[in-house]
């Protein structure tokens, strides 16, 4: 498929740049992909679709405060850095993305707060990329703590406000516990506890894997040809809890959904030859647009994605790249609300 085949004009006015005041109160939009039947629904409604003995995977990334700002030693000049993934705990060496790169050289020191963080440029790694060393004395938990105090929560930049306290929990779901996202898993933001205790009164239960989402989430796709797409590799695992539960699942035809995108992403990244899942950990670049054969999953929850972006293909693979484009169309003339604290789409 090509690019240019994603493309649709999004308003602004549809982006959402606050969440729904209640979680489970979004909007939900429900795809029937045999019938192409589309339905109009509020989030919690998804209980409805769902039965004794299903199961939903959900991604137990937590996000934490990647986003710090400082000042350049000796001119003072204003600094954005942006923490994209730590190399080496005890040497607090980092991967980041500074702003504005042409001013950040190799040797410059970078200082955060009052001088309460301190941090050396030791290598350029890409245009905008640099490493660089945290020059700290303490251990990685109390480094954590600089961190959680300096940081700020990660909002995508379309995002056009101030970060706001309310933003520390929503850009969060509840599911969260393994530190190591810059971004949240938005499908699972929809979920509350209440929600998922009315699913397991159901006989409906949830497992998590961890995946741990980059920046690359956001990186435009700058080919027309997307067999020549290569995704940026993030870390995952599939530990044998997860394993043991969709198999079942598969085995009894129960549905097996996918709690966004990075669930599903993760899931197929630890297919067996016998097209079941298996214990896996490490680091994935699968790229999945149409057409595409999935071999775990039944369903899906996702939100609604920015145009032209891995995330709507992926999307456009699983619900059918015609329905899900004319779902598109619909959403934008029901004035559903778009990306990151977006209204939910399930496709069964």
């Amino acid at each position: 498929m090509k690019l240019s085949e994603f493309k649709f004009e999004l308003p602004n006015n549809l982006i959402a740049l606050r969440p729904a005041e209640n979680r489970d109160e979004s909007r939900l939009m429900v795809i029937h992909k045999d019938s192409g039947k589309i339905e109009h629904k509020v989030f919690k409604d998804v209980v409805d679709y769902f039965s004794d003995g299903d199961l939903l995977v959900a991604n137990d990334t937590m996000v934490f405060p990647a986003r710090l700002y400082g000042r350049k030693e000796k001119t003072g000049a204003k600094i954005e850095v942006f923490l994209l993934r730590e190399l080496n705990a005890e040497m607090h060496l980092w991967d980041v993305l500074v702003d504005p790169a042409r001013k950040i050289r190799v040797g410059n020191k970078l200082y955060f707060g009052n001088g309460d963080l301190v941090a050396e440029v030791i290598d350029n790694t890409t245009s905008r990329g640099r490493t660089i060393r945290f020059l700290f004395d303490g251990d990685a938990e109390a480094f954590d703590k600089v961190i959680e105090t300096l940081g700020e929560t990660p909002l995508p930049k379309y995002i056009k406000r101030k970060v706001e306290a309310d933003d520390k929990e929503r850009f969060q779901t509840i599911f969260a516990k393994t530190k190591g996202a810059v971004s949240a898993p938005t499908a699972g933001m929809h979920f509350t506890k209440q929600l998922v205790k009315r699913l397991q009164l159901k006989g409906v239960d949830i497992s998590n894997i961890t995946l741990h989402i980059g920046l690359g989430t956001f990186r435009p796709v700058d080919v027309e040809d997307l067999t020549k797409h290569k995704m940026d590799s993030e870390n995952f695992i599939v530990g044998s809890e997860v394993v043991s539960k969709v198999n079942k699942a598969l085995d009894n035809k129960h549905r097996v959904c996918a709690i966004g995108t990075t669930s599903m992403r993760a899931l197929e990244s630890a297919v067996s030859a016998t097209n079941r899942l298996k214990v896996k950990e490490g680091w994935t670049d699968k790229f999945i647009f149409p057409p595409y054969d999935f071999k775990i999953c039944n369903a899906m929850i996702t939100n609604f994605h920015m145009p032209e972006s891995t995330l709507l293909m992926m999307a456009a693979a699983f619900g059918g790249f015609d329905l899900v484009m004319e779902a598109y169309k619909v959403a934008k003339k029901e004035k559903y609300k778009f990306l990151t604290y977006g209204d939910a789409m399930l496709i069964i």
